[in-house]
């Protein structure tokens, strides 16, 4: 069964246990309500590490305002279940006041220029800031020597790994496939949020990544792909922030190179907003 830390001093005493013992320590970051997708990163880490830690924090800095923090949803006894049942050795679950003493206002913050302004950055002004600085915090605490992210928030996971390099955190990170449910729809905390009628419409989001790659790989323009993404999401009932193709570093790549790319799709139905992506790749001529 999974156990509780009841504070920092004592994660800190129990990592440096199982370092004393020459174990591999695994960080699992997230914020709680937790499903099928976190269960399959504490899987992940637990195949890399010898002892997983979850940590579960709904992060006040990185929601804007009119954002859901308030009425994110807190399941702390089913969440602690899940992780027992996946692996995970110990769960961390700071108050506030613990992730910042001196308090949100004065707290130091972190920000990553450049790949962490464009798309969701864009869309929520100050969101990859408030992702970095608990990051960097949760990796304080903890002293991983792994952490497991997914890749459904495919920019975070970017942002993260610029992160890491820019700021030497001795930090493997391991990248969780998207879990999806049996019709395509990417799991997500905010998936309970859709209405019967969003929840029938939502698959859509996947259905358009996977359209956006065929038509990419068919040799349509870059433009023309967006546009009819963008179209067909809004046919669908979506509100759409955008509907993108770019590369791995979120650049805009010319049309006919080829290498990596990734479509990325960010749309509201009704008053959720739900982002996916999908990766592929571009053969040579």
């Amino acid at each position: 069964m999974i156990e509780a830390t009841g504070g920092l001093a004592e994660l800190r005493r129990r990592v440096a246990g199982w370092r004393r013992e020459g174990l591999r320590v695994g960080l699992v970051p997230t914020m709680g309500n937790l499903h099928a997708g976190h269960h399959a990163l504490v899987r992940l880490a637990r195949r890399h590490a010898d002892r997983v830690i979850a940590s579960v924090f709904v992060n006040p800095t990185q929601f804007g305002p009119g954002e859901d923090f308030a009425r994110y949803p807190r399941t702390p006894e089913a969440d602690a279940a899940g992780l027992g049942q996946a692996g995970c050795d110990l769960l961390w679950q700071p108050p506030v006041d613990t992730m910042y003493p001196l308090g949100t206002g004065a707290a130091v913050r972190m920000r990553v220029p450049g790949i962490a302004e464009v798309l969701e950055g864009a869309h929520r002004p100050g969101h990859f800031d408030g992702v970095c600085t608990v990051v960097a915090r949760l990796f304080n605490q903890v002293q991983p020597d792994l952490a497991a992210f997914g890749r459904k928030d495919y920019q975070q996971l970017a942002v993260i790994r610029h992160l890491v390099a820019d700021l030497a955190f001795p930090v493997e990170l391991l990248a969780g496939d998207t879990v999806r449910e049996a019709d395509g729809l990417a799991m997500s905390s905010r998936n309970q949020y859709l209405a019967a009628g969003e929840r029938a419409a939502a698959p859509q989001l996947y259905r358009s990544l996977q359209a956006m790659r065929e038509a990419s790989l068919a040799g349509a323009p870059r433009a023309a792909v967006e546009a009819a993404a963008r179209e067909r999401l809004e046919a669908a009932g979506f509100a759409v922030d955008y509907a993108v193709v770019r590369t791995p570093g979120l650049a805009e790549p010319a049309d006919g190179a080829a290498g990596a790319r990734v479509a990325l799709v960010a749309a509201r139905l009704g008053a959720t907003r739900l982002i996916d992506n999908l990766e592929f790749t571009l053969p040579g001529g």
